[in-house]
């Protein structure tokens, strides 16, 4: 397990290292040429880390500490704007376009904070996938099984393997239909897909304005806490373990418990059991309307209309540039009608209140975040129809939480030297804190 970011910043505190002492093993095992920097990372900044970590240094010797995050190795994704450069989000179609004026409110907050910013992480071109490939800068393996090659997850597949080899202590995705989720759940770590709105936008790639949120991924949820903290520009103490006795939990079978493998199967049933034998209430439910999701989104839902009216000045200009797989799905919205879109507008609302009827009266949902394996990456490569069934597969469970506007967490369930999998517990929009008490209670109990 990655050091978390309590361990760091306590180790700063009490002087038995310092920023610049992490900045510079963060950036060793980014320029490692045996590691996986090169496709974790789509530009380093060494330079700039080393000066953030001496000033933190600096301003921690004066006694002055400005965030829990002070000093602290961050990795990016290739979706923020940082001030002078352009950004690429994962491609090569843009390269050539207008620098950014001015840095992402994240970035700003970040930098303020005093987080010692290593470098933007690769992805999938334009944030398009779950899986995390990618063509033009490589894919970064997955920590777990590297022999066989598996995949990191996506979109955010440089974040997690940041922070899995020791790159960054913590990093921060986007998440639209499960991009910080999925790697985190795949690669064995914790990740935060925040209620939308709650983390500003402002100077962020957009792939879906209805659905997009911003988050972290990290060793633990109290790591995920602080971040998101920062990034929420939230000053309140950060909460507390819930209680777990007398919690009301629902298990929705409908749709989120198919396909499952017999790993993350066995790695679920035994987390829940163990939720249930601490006092927790987990009931079983049917929810009718996540089956109803598919034929919602037909024709590509907001995701497709929303890329597709972002980018169809530049496909015009540059499709030859794109990720053919990429470029294929954002080209379903060109044909979405105005009458599609008000429909889809109101058939979202309904759906949400329907489904906050149904698990009214419960603190959180449980479910598999991806109910497979990571696979292995030559197989999805090699094959259109693997990918298009992989990539459906591990996106599902997410983008039920997106499609609801609301939040969740993913929390390792895994047992010792077992596949990484991912224990979902999601809320409504709003509850951040509320899912972020019940992620540490239930860490804390699958870590016993």
């Amino acid at each position: 397990m990655s050091t978390t970011l309590h361990e760091q910043s306590t180790a700063l505190q009490q002087g038995r290292t310092s920023s610049a002492d992490l900045a510079e093993a963060a950036l060793a095992r980014a320029a490692d040429p045996a590691g996986e920097g090169a496709r974790v990372f789509t530009k380093v900044y060494a330079e700039r880390a080393r000066a953030a970590a001496r000033a933190s240094d600096a301003l921690r010797g004066a006694g002055l500490a400005r965030s829990a995050i002070d000093g602290l190795p961050i990795s990016i994704k290739d979706l923020f704007d940082v001030a002078g450069e352009t950004t690429l989000a994962g491609s090569v179609a843009l390269r050539g376009a207008p620098p950014a004026a001015a840095h992402a409110t994240v970035v700003r907050r970040l930098v303020a904070a005093g987080a010692v910013i290593v470098g933007r992480t690769n992805m999938t071109e334009f944030a398009y996938s779950g899986l995390g490939i990618n063509p033009h800068y490589g894919t970064p393996l997955n920590p777990w099984d590297r022999a066989a090659g598996r995949i990191p997850g996506g979109s955010s597949s440089g974040a997690a393997v940041s922070v899995t080899d020791g790159m960054a202590v913590g990093a921060i995705g986007s998440d639209t239909g499960g991009s910080v989720r999925i790697p985190a759940a795949l690669c064995g770590l914790a990740g935060f897909k925040p209620s939308a709105r709650r983390v500003p936008m402002d100077g962020v790639l957009p792939l879906s304005a209805h659905l997009d949120s911003i988050g972290p991924l990290a060793p633990t949820v109290r790591c995920c806490a602080a971040l998101d903290a920062v990034l929420a520009g939230e000053d309140a103490p950060l909460p507390g373990p819930a209680r777990l006795r007398g919690l009301r939990l629902a298990l929705p079978t409908t749709l989120a418990l198919d396909g499952m493998d017999a790993q993350v199967s066995a790695s679920f049933s035994a987390a829940v059991s163990r939720l249930s034998a601490a006092g927790a209430q987990v009931d079983e439910i049917e929810v009718p309307e996540f089956a109803q999701l598919a034929a919602i989104n037909a024709k590509g839902g907001f995701t497709a209309a929303e890329a597709w009216a972002w980018h169809r000045g530049l496909i015009a200009r540059a499709a030859d540039r794109y990720d053919p797989r990429v470029v294929s799905r954002i080209r379903r919205g060109e044909a979405v009608t105005a009458a599609d879109w008000i429909e889809l507008v109101a058939a979202r609302k309904a759906w949400i209140a329907s489904v906050g009827r149904r698990i009214a009266g419960y603190d959180a949902l449980v479910l598999p975040t991806v109910p497979v394996v990571a696979p292995v990456l030559a197989e999805l490569e090699a094959s259109e129809d693997a990918y298009a069934a992989a990539n459906q597969l591990i996106l599902r469970n997410p983008t039920l939480i997106n499609f609801l506007d609301g939040c969740a967490l993913t929390v390792p369930c895994q047992s010792p030297g077992a596949a990484p999998a991912g224990l979902m517990i999601a809320g409504a929009h709003g509850a951040d804190r509320r899912i972020l008490a019940i992620g540490m209670a239930v860490e804390d109990l699958l870590r016993a």
